[in-house]
Formats: structure tokens, sequence, C-alpha cells
């Protein structure tokens, strides 16, 4: 498949990697311009282009980029043909992207796809950067990590699927983008590496009102015990998330 990835953050880097080494065509870029991308992204035949050739003659284009650079690359989503397939691994930290992006009550995703102006899958959003690097399983491991995909399209749902499947974890079909507030930061699900038996479970506990309040507690006690944009590694990021999102009484 031909893929183009915009974005080489710990998330973007991740799939760069991951879906290369599972034998796709894979274009990258960022925003810096591809002399800047690291030779060990490109060690499985990835290929270092402009933003522009990355979402040029491609099937799926994901975008792995802070949601408050998603206008930005609305021009360059118009290259795409219709039934390509976007998918956006972005979330909303008013810390990071502004306080003042996002209308209030709004789902992430939705806002997404009003700014491309195109359907779009929401995909490894839910994980950490950490344990997306290091926790993948092969396909019926025993404790294999499942995440949730949420689309509006149904050939984009099953793209996302197949990809997400390919890195190395359980997809999970969460519904429409309508509920994709559900894969949210503050939730049950985000960051808290549960398998595909228990993920229906933890998205059907989301809780609207309180995700962005338990969001904020997370990225308080990160930035108190690491620092400012450090990421924490797996194993205490996802002790973290069970704590504050999940509450004493989900069974894990």
């Amino acid at each position: 498949m031909k893929i183009g990835i915009i974005g080489t953050g710990h998330i973007g880097a991740s799939l760069v990697r991951k879906l290369s080494e599972a034998g796709h065509d894979v274009k990258v870029a960022n925003s810096r311009g591809p002399e800047t991308i690291a030779d060990d992204l490109l060690t499985h035949g990835a290929r270092a282009v402009t933003a522009e050739q990355a979402a040029t003659d491609v099937e799926v284009l994901v975008l792995s980029v802070p949601l408050s650079a998603i206008p930005g690359l609305a021009d360059l989503v118009k290259r795409l043909l219709e039934q390509a397939t976007v998918v956006e691994t972005s979330n909303y930290y008013p810390q990071r992207d502004g306080a003042e992006l996002l209308p209030e009550g709004i789902v992430e995703s939705l806002w997404v796809s009003e700014q491309l102006g195109r359907p779009v899958a929401k995909a490894w959003n839910a994980i950490g950067s950490a344990s997306l690097a290091t926790n993948g399983r092969p396909q019926g491991a025993e404790g294999r990590i499942a995440l949730p995909v949420a689309a509006d399209r149904d050939q984009d749902k099953k793209i996302a699927m197949q990809l997400v499947e390919q890195t190395g974890f359980d997809a999970h079909d969460a519904g429409s983008l309508a509920e994709s507030w559900r894969q949210q930061p503050g939730t049950p699900c985000y960051g808290t590496d549960l398998t595909l038996e228990q993920l229906p479970a933890a998205l059907a506990a989301a809780d609207r009102e309180q995700a962005p309040v338990r969001r904020d507690i997370i990225v308080q006690i990160f930035t108190t015990w690491l620092g400012a944009g450090t990421n924490p590694d797996a194993e205490w990021g996802v002790a973290m998330a069970r704590l504050v999102e999940c509450g004493p009484d989900f069974q894990f």
C-alpha cells in the first residue's frame, strides 16, 4: 500500500518504522524538510520527502501532528483522491495547542474532518508513544494491546483497522467519529493498554464531562515528575493513566 506520513514525533516515527517494516511503500515528511529526518526511520525502505510529496499519489495519508497544525495541512489533503484514506492520530492538549483552538464540546476528530474538508479515521491516538514503540505483539499473542479505531466511511475504518493490526495491536471498531470522544485523552481507554476483551467496557465507561479534567490531571502529573515535553516510559505512563482515568472499580 502507498502510504504518506506527515509528522516524525514519537507516534509518527514509530508508524514510519512499523508500516515500512510491514512492507508498505512509505513516504515520510515533517515541517522542517526531508534533510532533517533521521536515517534510522528509513531502515526498512521509507523515503524522506517534502510534505507535498507525502500527500501525492498515496492510498493512505497519516497525519501525526499536533492538533493545532491540522488546519495548515488542508491544502495538502486536497491533493488526495476521494477514495484515499486519511488517518489522524492527534489529541487536543490546551497547554500545547492553545486553550481557544477548539469550540467547547466539539469532538476532536469531527473538528479535524471539518478543517480538512473530508472524512478521516481516528487511530493510534489512544496509546502512549513508549507502548506504541515497544509493546506491539503478533496477532493472537496473549495480552495483546487493543486500540480503538473510529471512522464514518466503512472503507476508511477497514483500512485503518488493517494497518493497526500490522503495527502489532488488535484493532477494535469504536464506531463513528461522533463517538470518538470516548478515545480522547482523559477517558478510560486512553494510554491504559487494555486488551480486546477489556476495551469495550472502557469505551462504554467514558465520561465526557470528566475526560478533560482527568486529561489535565495526567498532564500535571507528568509535568511535575518528568518536566514539560518529556514522555514517560510505558510502565509508568500506563500505571498513572489507569489510576486517574479508570478509577478503583474498573476490572483489569
